[in-house]
């Protein structure tokens, strides 16, 4: 397979990251790509109502982002998304990543979306962004999350491992060699090439994945913490296993939902100059949390997709992969693009700039 750019996921690499799915054959999976909403310092999850919230992030998907977003079906009050699925009004946010030059100053690094995705024009031409998942473990059926329904994966504060082994809910990838690397390797799923920190030398690009829980409490549609009314299945993830669709949820947390995963591609290519990273040799960028280490990556959720549109799909099995999925719309770049909302705390965050956004240092 001849590689286009710098991102390849072949469908085969897929195959391999749900082995103990029963079959990626008959999974569904959802593919697309969603380009940016807004960039700002806000977070209607974890900081509601807090104007501007500790950190910056960017944010994909329909135009009811705001400082609060209502528990109520946002999948029938939006007007626009910026995801190709035109029915998928949900937001999707993270951190952005940061370079930090010697002389101690900042710029965001730039999101490049995903070359070739098996036909996908949308996601090729998408500004920044990034690409959205959807998985089911091809053997169970899974329950597609409610009107309301919201939750957290990682912890922004996060410095340091926890426990021993590979952690798969959070991972990234240096790209290198001819044509950025060639990868067509499963999401954090291989121990040598996927860390759990950000990676240490000199890359043409950084792959960055973040997966969420795969199994609910079927009652509640938030938790205070935003976590514990879902969970992982009780055998993982605890290597690198890729997705982790197939385990047995916990009997606290019965009920399959599909694995949503994010993969955000930031073009470090214009950062490679040594004379500008840190003098002992250390690895340069930082998260807007002001992490430096990659630990607290972490991804927020608010479901929003429109009527019963997402159960629909994932019931399909096979019918539904990548980008095109029977029954789903699909939207043009062009009014995807064109959906946007305000910034509701105007500060600079892009060119070079002496600190980072809500940080003192």
């Amino acid at each position: 397979m001849k590689t286009i750019g710098l991102v390849l996921v072949s469908f085969a690499a897929l195959a391999q990251a749900v082995p103990q799915a029963g079959g990626f054959g008959s999974s569904t999976m959802l593919r697309f790509g969603c380009s940016q909403i807004v960039i700002d310092r806000i977070d209607p999850l974890v900081n509601p109502d807090q104007l501007p919230s500790p950190h910056m992030h960017q944010v994909v998907g329909g135009d009811m982002f705001n400082v609060t977003i209502p528990s109520a079906d946002i999948g029938n009050m939006a007007k626009c998304t910026t995801c190709s699925y035109s029915d998928d009004f949900s937001n999707y946010w993270t951190a952005n990543l940061y370079f930090k030059a010697r002389n101690g100053s900042y710029k965001r690094v730039p999101q490049i979306p995903n070359r070739l995705l098996f036909g996908d024009q949308f996601t090729t031409k998408t500004t920044g962004g990034f690409v959205v998942y959807y998985v089911s473990d091809g053997k169970n059926m899974v329950t597609a999350f409610k009107p309301g329904f919201r939750m957290l994966t990682g912890d922004a504060n996060q410095r340091a491992k926890i426990g021993s082994g590979k952690k798969s809910q959070s991972c990234f990838r240096c790209y290198n060699g001819p044509n950025f690397g060639g990868d067509n390797a499963a999401p954090c799923a291989d121990a040598k090439l996927d860390t759990e920190e950000l990676p240490k030398g000199q890359c043409q690009g950084i792959r960055s994945n973040v997966l969420y829980p795969t199994c609910w409490d079927g009652v509640n549609l938030d938790s205070p913490d935003h976590k514990s009314h879902v969970a992982y299945p009780s055998n993982g993830p605890a290597t690198f296993t890729g997705f982790s669709t197939g385990g047995k949820c916990p009997s606290t947390h019965p009920v399959k939902i599909p694995q949503i995963m994010l993969e955000i591609v930031w073009d470090t290519r214009q950062f490679n100059n040594k004379a500008e990273w840190p003098a002992d040799g250390s690895q340069p960028f930082v998260l807007s949390t002001g992490d430096k280490t990659g630990y607290g990556q972490h991804g927020d959720y608010v479901f929003g997709w429109k009527d019963n549109s997402l159960q629909k799909a994932m019931d399909s099995g096979a019918g539904c992969m990548g980008a095109s999925c029977g029954g789903l719309k699909t939207q043009a770049n062009a009014p995807a693009a064109d959906c946007k909302v305000p910034v509701r705390y105007p500060e600079n965050f892009d060119g070079w700039i002496d600190t980072l956004p809500g940080m003192t240092e």
